[in-house]
């Protein structure tokens, strides 16, 4: 996977915006003004992704490639690597995973205004 073909995956989610609130270096991904993904644009190593907790341990007990969230919280994000046992497909699905939960816990008329 490429730093363009995950960017444009993530921007073509509805309401999806990009930033970089923390360094030069780290590219946030929102909706509503949450983040729900994080990448590092110089190294593209990994993706911190939010995540269903219960889910995210058994994502961390079946991939080597999948640890608890980087600088974030544990219970809630994970950290997974690009290149390693984690199909594209499945880091995908954890992206739209992601984006879910955070887009679900919105106000109700911020969701509203984000739909089509």
């Amino acid at each position: 996977m490429t730093i363009t073909f995950f960017r444009e995956y993530c921007l073509s989610k509805k309401g999806v915006t990009e930033d970089t609130p923390f360094d030069k270096n780290t590219l946030c991904f929102k909706v509503g003004g949450k983040i729900f993904a994080i990448i590092d644009i110089e190294l593209f190593e990994s993706v911190n992704l939010k995540c269903d907790p219960e889910w995210a341990i058994e994502l961390r007990e079946r991939y080597d490639g999948i640890v608890s969230g980087f600088h974030m919280n544990k219970k809630h994000w994970n950290t997974v690597f690009f290149g390693r046992d984690v199909a594209d497909k499945m880091i995908l699905e954890l992206v739209d995973h992601s984006y879910a939960l955070i887009f679900d816990n919105l106000p109700k008329n911020t969701r509203e205004s984000l739909r089509p």
